[in-house]
């Protein structure tokens, strides 16, 4: 696992953020920070704020405040189109394939927003099952392979830091481990990715540290060093 100093400035540094969906409160003064090269896992019950946070980063949010960093530049409240030509990828949890496009089609389809990213070659070799259903239409993607897609199409428009929400949620054991091993391969790469997961076993090996939100606030923040010192807080906040 990686080992990051703390000496090292933030690629993603966000303070006293706060998320509004009408006139419902959501994030309540978040104070989150992501270094270049870093795996970060945000664990949280489901309703902690933990997709509101992805989704404020990338402009998905009407109603914010406070400050999002990217490399030292303001981003808050960028148009998602602006926060996405910045270098980041969002994966969302619904995935978002198009039924009627072929599984290379979808691939294909994001613009390239920054030099660095995959080519299709590369992104074959990282997902073998892709290139074995590259004619395959949407429709008949298994969701592990739906899910694969989602992650491989942020990779080849040169996004830099990767926002992954609930990867791993729904899928059968042998994808959830195929995708930790593209997660390992890409923090080795030189990847940055923020991760918000449910399933704590899949997390926990990949992260480099860990964040736990509760009620809209981030409420413990720990280097993967510490984790099995946490232990008993972790049950107590996620009943894991």
């Amino acid at each position: 696992m990686n080992e990051v100093g703390e000496a090292v400035p933030p690629m993603l540094e966000i303070r006293g953020l706060q998320a509004f969906y009408g006139e419902s409160h959501v994030l309540h003064g978040v104070d989150f920070h992501v270094r270049q090269g870093e795996v970060v896992t945000v664990l949280g019950r489901n309703g902690a704020g933990r997709t509101t946070l992805l989704k404020s980063i990338m402009g998905l949010v009407g109603k914010v405040s406070g400050s999002v960093r990217l490399n030292g530049a303001d981003i808050t409240g960028f148009a998602p189109h602006h926060v996405a030509h910045r270098g980041i990828g969002y994966c969302p949890e619904e995935r978002g394939i198009f039924a009627s496009l072929s599984c290379e089609e979808n691939l294909l389809l994001p613009p390239v927003i920054g030099v660095g990213g995959m080519s299709i070659a590369e992104i074959y070799e990282l997902f073998p099952n892709l290139k074995e259903r590259r004619t395959s239409p949407g429709t008949r993607l298994s969701g592990g392979e739906q899910q694969m897609l989602a992650l491989a199409r942020i990779l080849r428009t040169g996004a830099r830091l990767l926002l992954l929400d609930e990867t791993s949620e729904g899928l059968a054991p042998v994808i959830v481990k195929a995708i930790a091993r593209v997660i390992r391969t890409l923090r080795d790469k030189g990847f940055t990715v923020v991760m918000v997961e449910q399933n704590f076993r899949f997390a926990a090996p990949l992260a480099d540290r860990f964040y736990v939100m509760e009620g809209g606030r981030m409420v413990e923040q720990f280097p993967a060093s510490e984790l099995a010192a946490r232990m008993d807080m972790l049950h107590t906040h996620l009943g894991v």
